[in-house]
């Protein structure tokens, strides 16, 4: 009888137990970036962070490493669910220790290595314990985004700005490319204690991605120096601020 119940015992708390077992699940993600192809280790990769909703605990962390996949394969896929990864990709492998269903959210930051520019995206899926997401493109999320690399150049209140923009995986802005520099308008604005006191459209005069224009400042001071970049197609956009002085 002790034998039995003792037996009982043990099989009780095993189902008891078992709901609280996690279960290893691969999910694999990857950043795209807007209208353009996988962030990866050429701009510094995109932080990735895994969270469950519920609780608020981080199941996982890391960063997308890898290139930034074939171009005609992004570039040109179409129809229901493209397949637009390929071998090499970025990308961050990730196992999540998870007992139940779990509603988990994605965020993702980058690109790391132009912080100037880098912006957040998230999403929130539902996970199943065991059931990985590595088939296809694993979970793909777009980033947003132009990386801006500003420079000015001042001469008394003569100020000559100048602006590298390119994709938020590093594609580059040409003329009659894939990212057109026709499809791009890039401005300058020159506020002072808040207020607008100059701006100017910056040209294309070099490939890849080189904008610039001339600025007159007002007089002395220190100004904050704004460059905003824009898809006339797409609308994605990009904007960087830095301070510049007129001594």
């Amino acid at each position: 009888m002790s034998n039995r119940f003792h037996g009982l015992i043990a099989m009780v708390l095993l189902v008891i137990a078992a709901p609280s077992l996690a279960e290893p699940t691969p999910v694999t993600v990857r950043v795209i970036a807007r209208d353009a192809k996988f962030i990866g280790t050429s701009m510094g990769g995109a932080r990735v962070t895994l969270r469950d909703v519920r609780s608020g605990k981080r199941l996982a962390e890391g960063v997308t490493q890898g290139g930034t996949g074939d171009t005609d394969r992004i570039m040109h896929a179409s129809g229901r669910s493209p397949l637009r990864s390929s071998e090499g990709a970025a990308a961050y492998a990730a196992s999540l220790d998870i007992a139940q269903p779990t509603l988990v959210e994605l965020t993702v930051e980058g690109p790391l290595g132009h912080p100037g520019s880098a912006l957040r995206a998230s999403q929130q899926r539902w996970i199943m314990p065991g059931e990985g997401m590595t088939q296809g493109e694993g979970w793909t999320i777009e980033l947003p985004g132009l990386v801006i690399t500003p420079q000015a150049r001042i001469s008394g209140v003569a100020a000559k700005i100048s602006a590298k923009v390119e994709l938020m995986c590093g594609c580059p802005i040409t003329p009659g490319g894939l990212w057109d520099a026709a499809d791009y308008e890039v401005k300058a604005t020159l506020r002072q204690r808040g207020k607008v006191v100059g701006a100017a459209p910056l040209a294309f005069i070099t490939a890849p991605g080189g904008f610039e224009g001339d600025l007159t400042l007002p007089g002395r001071g220190a100004y904050r120096l704004g460059i905003a970049a824009h898809n006339l197609k797409t609308g994605n956009s990009g904007y960087i601020e830095l301070p510049i002085k007129a001594d």
